[in-house]
């Protein structure tokens, strides 16, 4: 049986014309042209016939095979050949192709061949045999033998002549077997990942590889040791009024890759054991219930031995501008964007809880307007002309241990009209102490409190800089000196609220006036 092409959502526009060229031609025997030129000669084609073969030497139970170009003549093309006499045929143009076949048996628990041939240059009729026989086993696992396996892919991207084509296998049984095909491919022309997922009571490995070379896998085996492995311990904090459960998601950053849902009580802590030669590391983290929030961590950098934690969606709550301006100026409109209700960690929330937010600007002392309702974004028309300028933000939300938190910020800033979007000096201050996850510090502890300046203030642009505690919800504030990046807090009896403020000048003369009414608690 010979295969047709595989239905695509497009058709480049040189195959629409070769078709049309095709057309005429059998009707009236012209060959048409186009803008005065003729179409081209349809290209050489051969015939690819492919084999193939389970772990027995048989007709497979069920295979799925692609065959996708790469460049050449059929760099357009991608098939899906099947015959159930495990023998198919198919004509193409000439050109490189990646081959892969996917044979599965009849018993789930003998699983799956994976075969992948990176280089398949069709220059005359060709015939590639699949043989699930040539492949070797998939060995990776954790040091815990108690761990569950629950999910791997394995990926593999080809490139030649600029072009990448990718294949992939996802399998949710720890029973893979892998094998390469053909010649070898170009040095370095491919490359391939392997992720695979286990999960214990408290958490979890994450064991991810790369390779890069000329050849497919065929087989992989690994036993890590503890030793060889980062610990990325994720922290979630209670939300405000109830407990439940949280969705999270841990990947590696980079390459292809599969990625694993999963759950955890919120307050709550997961610790996986991920491999460190995966390079770094990303984490979802979805909140449930009525208004739900999603966070994402990336570039997560880890290393063998050593533990990291990211805490999401606690306290200390304030502004964050990391990889943003924070407001500009295009023309005569300036925009504020500063997510004012990042978490601790600096997370920045897609859909922050608040009950109140509010954002004025003033020009020389005189009000522009007030916008209400968005804990982030503002936008004010402006006169043309130089002018002193002050945005003032205000943002309430509930706290887990049932109060409310209130976080003011009101920055100064020279503008005039620009020809395009121009970012406008601002800095904040974020507050990093440790905290439980509800947002509260043991009574009567002292703990530091790391300090970070983001924004236009930051690496050595601070001119000055105070800080100071508040435990009367802002009446009355003490200042506190700032050593080695941070200030050391004395909490007060439990059930108090903690306030801070930070009170900034950059070098060019911005101010910045940031309050955290109730940052955190004592309990």
């Amino acid at each position: 049986m010979t295969a047709t092409s595989v239905p695509r959502t497009s058709v480049p526009r040189r195959n629409v014309l070769r078709a049309l060229a095709v057309a005429v031609a059998l009707v009236g025997g012209v060959t048409p042209t186009w803008g005065g030129a003729a179409f081209a000669a349809e290209p050489e084609t051969y015939t690819l016939t492919i084999r193939h073969l389970d772990r027995n030497g048989r007709t497979p139970v069920k295979y799925v095979t692609s065959v996708t170009g790469i460049s050449g003549a059929g760099a357009d093309q991608s098939v899906q050949p099947h015959d159930a006499s495990g023998v198919t045929t198919v004509r193409l143009p000439r050109g490189r192709y990646l081959l892969e076949s996917a044979l599965y048996t009849d018993a789930v628990a003998n699983g799956t061949d994976w075969i992948v041939q990176p280089r398949l240059d069709l220059d005359h009729d060709t015939t590639v045999t699949v043989d699930a026989r040539t492949t070797a086993p998939v060995d990776v696992r954790p040091p815990d033998g108690s761990a569950t396996f629950r999910l791997s892919g394995m990926f593999i991207e080809v490139t030649h002549e600029g072009v990448t084509r990718m294949a992939s296998i996802v399998n949710p049984k720890p029973n893979l077997r892998v094998a390469h095909l053909g010649p070898e491919a170009e040095a370095g022309s491919v490359k391939q990942w392997f992720d695979s997922y286990w999960t214990t009571g408290t958490g979890g490995y994450a064991l991810g590889q790369t390779f890069s070379g000329t050849r497919a896998l065929t087989g992989l085996t690994r036993q890590y040791t503890a030793q060889e492995l980062a610990t990325l311990r994720i922290r979630g904090g209670a939300r405000p009024g109830a407990g439940g459960t949280v969705a999270f998601g841990l990947v590696p950053t980079s390459g292809q890759t599969v990625g694993l849902p999963l759950e955890m009580a919120a307050p709550g802590t997961a610790t996986f054991f991920v491999t460190p030669q995966r390079g770094t590391w990303e984490v979802s983290y979805t909140t449930r219930g009525a208004a739900p929030n999603y966070y994402v961590a990336r570039d997560i950098a880890v290393r063998a031995g050593a533990t990291t934690t990211q805490t999401f969606d606690n306290a200390v709550f304030g502004p964050a501008l990391t990889g943003r301006p924070g407001v500009e100026r295009d023309g005569d409109r300036i925009t504020a964007d500063i997510p004012l209700l990042a978490d601790g960690d600096g997370h920045v929330p897609s859909a922050p809880l608040f009950d109140t937010a509010y954002t004025s600007l003033y020009r020389d002392g005189v009000l522009v307007g007030t916008q209400s309702g968005d804990a982030r974004r503002a936008e004010f028309t402006v006169p043309a002309g130089q002018g002193s300028y002050r945005l003032a933000s205000t943002v309430t939300r509930k706290t887990a241990t049932g109060g409310t938190t209130q976080v003011n910020a009101s920055w100064t800033f020279p503008s005039a009209a620009t020809s395009g979007p121009t970012p406008v000096p601002v800095s904040v201050v974020r507050f990093s102490p440790e905290l439980g996850l509800t947002g509260a510090a043991p009574a009567g502890s002292r703990i530091r409190v790391p300090i970070t300046v983001q924004g236009a203030a930051a690496n050595g642009r601070v001119r000055s800089l105070t800080v100071s505690m508040s435990t009367d919800g802002g009446v009355s504030w003490t200042g506190l000196p700032v050593e080695a990046g941070a200030v050391t807090i004395q909490n007060p009896a439990a059930g108090t609220g903690v306030s801070l403020r930070a009170e900034l000048t950059d070098t060019e003369g911005n101010t910045l006036d940031q309050t955290l009414i109730d940052a955190y608690r004592t309990q």
